[in-house]
C-alpha cells in the first residue's frame, strides 16, 4: 500500500509538471464555428499544447465528471481491485432516494457482493451514483466524508486550484465545482492509472453478480458507441466520461486519436434545460467535442518553428582575424501545433543578444535568447548559442591591449602630469633665462657706466 501511494505521488508530480508547463508553449487558435458549452479546453497530448480554450478557468459544476476523481482515489487506495469485494448495502443506496440519480442497477442486487473492479465499471461506463457511494463508503472506511476529503486532497496535489468536491458522484451542490482546466488535469492523471483507459473506452461491460446472470452496463458516452451513438458517434474517439445535471448542463471529457495525433477535450455547461425548464434533447457537449476534434485534426499539425541547425541571427565579433560576425543557432529545435497553412514567414522571432562579442568564443556558448511567436502569441523562448568556435588573434589582441593602455585613465593622467611638469619646467626655465638675461644686462650697463666715468677723469 505504501509503495502504491508513493508511485501515485510521483505520478501526480509528473502530471502536474506537464500541466503547468502548457501556457508557456501554447498557441490558442480561433475556430470557424461557435460552441454551445460555457467552458471548453482542447489540448494536444503529443506536445501538451493547448489549442483551444473558452472560459477554461471559470468555476463550473462538473456533474458526473466528478467520478473521474472517485476512480483515482479508489484505485490508489485499493490494493487489488479485481479481487477486493464490496457488499451492496441498502443503507448506502438509500442516500440516493429522491435524487433522480443515474443508477447502474446495483439496487437489484442488494446484499450481494461485487468486486471493486465491477463497481468501477458501473461508475465509469454506466455512470452509476450507486457505485460512487459504495466505493466511497468502502475506501473511506465507512465514512463517505473521509473519502470526499481524500478527493479534495488529491485535487490539491494535482494543482487543481479551482476545484472543490462535496460528494463522490457529482449531484448538484453550490459548493461542488471545478473548471475545464482542472478536469483536464484530473483526466490526464487518471489516464496513467491501471485499467482507466480500458474501462472508459468500453461500450458494454457486464456486472457479474452471480454465476447465472450478467447484468449489462452500457456506456453513456455516445461518441464511442457505434451502435447507439447515432450522430454523436465519432470514429476517432477513444474514451471518456459524461456528466449531466440541470445546473451543470451537459459535460464531457474525452480523448480522440487520428493521423498520429491525440487530443483531449473537456466541455462543460452545454444547456441541459431551456428557459422554460424543459429538457434539451441534444447533448451540446458531445456535439461541441466532436466538432472541436474534427476541426483540430483537419486544420492543425505539428510544425518545427525553430531548427537547431538553422542560424537565427549573427553578432559582430572583435579581435578575430578575418571574421567580422558569429552566427547564433537555437540550443535545440522546437516544434508545436500550428494551423497547417501557416508559412514560416508568419513566425516572429525576437532576439535578445549583445551588440558585439569579443573573441575567443566557444561553440555552444549561450550568447542570448529568442522569443518565438505566432499571431502575437508566445510559443516558446529558446537560448541562442554560438554556431562555431572563433579564436582570438594575438596581434589584434596586443594592438587592442596597447590601445586600451594608451586610452586608460591612468595613462591619460600620467601623460597629463608629464605635460604639466614639462610646462612648469618650460615656464621655470624661461623665467630663469629671462632673469639671467636681465642680470647680464644690468652688469653690462654698470660696466659701461664704470668705463665712461673712468674715461672722463
Amino acid at each position: 500500500m505504501k509503495l502504491k501511494k508513493a508511485i501515485a505521488a510521483v505520478l501526480s508530480v509528473v502530471v502536474l509538471i506537464c500541466c503547468i508547463s502548457l501556457p508557456a508553449e501554447a498557441a490558442v487558435f480561433v475556430t470557424n464555428f461557435d460552441i454551445q458549452c460555457k467552458a471548453a479546453y482542447l489540448v494536444n497530448l503529443d506536445t501538451d499544447n493547448v489549442v483551444f480554450e473558452k472560459n477554461a478557468d471559470e468555476k463550473m459544476y462538473p456533474a458526473s465528471l466528478t467520478k473521474i476523481m472517485t476512480y483515482i482515489v479508489t484505485v490508489e487506495n485499493v490494493e487489488n481491485i479485481k479481487n477486493t469485494k464490496v457488499i451492496i448495502d441498502q443503507e448506502i443506496l438509500n442516500l440516493l432516494l429522491g435524487t433522480d440519480s443515474s443508477m447502474s442497477g446495483l439496487e437489484y442486487f442488494v446484499g450481494e457482493t461485487v468486486t471493486v473492479y465491477d463497481l468501477l465499471n458501473s461508475l465509469m461506463i454506466k455512470s452509476g451514483n450507486d457505485a460512487a457511494l459504495l466505493l466511497a463508503d468502502h475506501v473511506g472506511g465507512g465514512s463517505i466524508q473521509k473519502f470526499v476529503d481524500m478527493m479534495n486532497e488529491k485535487a490539491q496535489q494535482l494543482g487543481c486550484s479551482g476545484t472543490h468536491f462535496v460528494n463522490p458522484h457529482g449531484l448538484h451542490d453550490p459548493d461542488h465545482y471545478s473548471t475545464a482546466h482542472d478536469i483536464y488535469k484530473i483526466m490526464r492523471y487518471a489516464q496513467t492509472l491501471s485499467d482507466f483507459n480500458e474501462i472508459t473506452s468500453t461500450v458494454t461491460a457486464y456486472l457479474s453478480v452471480d454465476k447465472d446472470k450478467n447484468y449489462p452496463l452500457n456506456t453513456t458516452n455516445k461518441l464511442i458507441d457505434s451502435v447507439n451513438g447515432g450522430d454523436y458517434f465519432y470514429e476517432f474517439a477513444k474514451n471518456g466520461k459524461t456528466g449531466t445535471t440541470d445546473e451543470a448542463g451537459y459535460c464531457l471529457a474525452t480523448t480522440a486519436s487520428n493521423g498520429g495525433y491525440t487530443y483531449m477535450c473537456v466541455c462543460l455547461g452545454a444547456p441541459a434545460v431551456n428557459a422554460s425548464g424543459e429538457e434539451v434533447e441534444k447533448n451540446g457537449a458531445m456535439i461541441d467535442s466532436k466538432a472541436l476534434y474534427e476541426w483540430a485534426f483537419e486544420n492543425l499539425e505539428l510544425k518545427t518553428v525553430v531548427d537547431e541547425k538553422k542560424p537565427v541571427c549573427e553578432v559582430p565579433i572583435e579581435l578575430a582575424w578575418d571574421q567580422d560576425t558569429v552566427q547564433l543557432v537555437p540550443q535545440g529545435s522546437f516544434s508545436t501545433i500550428l494551423p497547417k497553412d501557416v508559412e514560416s514567414s508568419s513566425i516572429d522571432i525576437t532576439t535578445s543578444i549583445p551588440d558585439s562579442l569579443t573573441a575567443p568564443v566557444i561553440e555552444g556558448n549561450v550568447i542570448g535568447t529568442a522569443i518565438v511567436s505566432y499571431a502575437n502569441q508566445e510559443l516558446c523562448t529558446v537560448d541562442l548559442i554560438a554556431a562555431e568556435t572563433v579564436e582570438r588573434s594575438r596581434m589584434l589582441y596586443f594592438m587592442e591591449s596597447a590601445k586600451k593602455v594608451l586610452q586608460s585613465r591612468w595613462m591619460i593622467l600620467a601623460v597629463s602630469i608629464v605635460v604639466i611638469l614639462f610646462v612648469i619646467y618650460f615656464i621655470v626655465t624661461q623665467m630663469y633665462n629671462s632673469k639671467k638675461k636681465r642680470n647680464a644686462n644690468i652688469k653690462a650697463k654698470k660696466k659701461r657706466r664704470s668705463k665712461k666715468d673712468h674715461s672722463s677723469k
